[in-house]
Parts: C-alpha cells; structure tokens; sequence
C-alpha cells in the first residue's frame, strides 16, 4: 500500500470513527419516546430535597429544558409568559420541573446559591428547578435544546415531546404563540386525545460534559 492509498485509507477510518460517534449521541439522546413510560429519575433540587418520578403518579408532570443563558429562554422569562405557564400549569395540580442539565465546567452552570437567586429574580413558579448538572436527566429524555418541553401523563406515560410552542424564535411575545404544553395539558385532563404529540424543539444546545 503507496503513502497516498495510506492516507485515505486513515481518513476514511476517521470518518467512520466520527459518524460512529454522531450515531452513539444521537441514539443517547433518544431514548424517551412518546406513548412509551416516562424514564424513572431520582434528583435533587436547588433545596436540596429529593424528587422521584414515581413520587408524582396520578399527576401530570412537566419537564422544561433550562438555562437562562440561552436568547430562547431569556426571552420566554424576559416576558413573564413562562412564569405564567408554570402558575397556571401548577395552579392545576401539574408538577412543574425546570430541569438544568448544564455541566459544572460551563459559564452557565448555575451551583445552588447562584440557581436561588435566580429562581427568585426571575420569579419562578415552578413546583422545583432540578439540578442535572450530570446530564443524566437530560439524556434520558433525550433533552436537546433549551428550552425543551416533555408532558407526562398521570399513568406515568409520554404524552408530549418537543418545542413549548410554535415560535422558533429569540423575540415577540410569546404568549401570542400557540403553546403546545397548555392544549396537552388540556387535552389530558379531559381525557381525550392530544392533537399534537410531538414537535420539532428549538432553543439552544444543552450544555452536556
């Protein structure tokens, strides 16, 4: 085998190696898969106190992709309209997670005493803001971008993946999008089929190690 032949041949063994590892993130991050049980998680949040899925039976439980960081996000508290989804989704008997899966390495990892005075500042009416500094949550879900919606059924079931709502973008108001968590909501305690199930979601990466 000539120097040349050598080369390609290296270049094509880094170029499977490469689409190897596109492959192995991609199935990682896909794991959650609607109208299949939710994955089983165990965290703590910014207090401290410890939360179990299975804790939440008989209730519907929603996720959020977080990190204040990103435009999308910003934007959605910059306006108020994710406070008001979680007042109103919890105000309904909803469980509510912020879910953080931003590695301890990255500027926008947020440690405890940080994330409460954000929680505070930016008026959140969440149920919890978890903390998956280790990305386990994160990938269970297959969590994507922030922000990154999931709706849990009361059965404990996938009901709804995907974008908060139809607004792919950093500006406007979003309360003037058609909001996807609230028709799920609606459409579980009513006890009738959602229309939407799963979207495309849009935001920015999550910050994995």
């Amino acid at each position: 085998m000539n120097v040349k032949m050598l080369r390609k041949d290296k270049s094509m063994k880094r170029a499977l190696i490469a689409l190897s590892a596109i492959g192995f993130a991609g199935s990682a991050l896909a794991a959650a898969e609607v109208g299949k049980p939710a994955p089983a998680f165990t965290a703590k949040d910014i207090n401290g106190k410890t939360h179990n899925l299975s804790d939440f039976k008989g209730k519907v439980v929603v996720l959020e992709s977080y990190n204040l960081d990103c435009p999308f996000v910003k934007n959605h508290y910059k306006s108020g309209a994710m406070q008001e989804l979680q007042q109103k989704l919890t105000g309904k008997s909803v469980v509510y997670l912020v879910v953080n899966s931003t590695n301890p390495k990255n500027g926008s990892y947020r440690d405890a005493e940080a994330a409460k005075k954000e929680w505070d500042a930016q008026k959140m009416k969440a149920t919890a803001w978890l903390d998956d500094s280790s990305g386990e949550i994160g990938k269970a879900y297959g969590m994507k971008t922030t922000p990154h919606m999931f709706v849990i059924d009361k059965e404990g079931y996938l009901a709804y993946a995907g974008a908060v709502d139809d607004n792919a973008s950093p500006e406007g108001d979003p309360r003037k999008a058609r909001n996807y968590i609230v028709e799920a909501v609606k459409k579980l305690d009513s006890g009738e089929k959602l229309e939407v199930s799963q979207t495309k979601p849009y935001g920015c990466g999550v910050k994995y190690n």
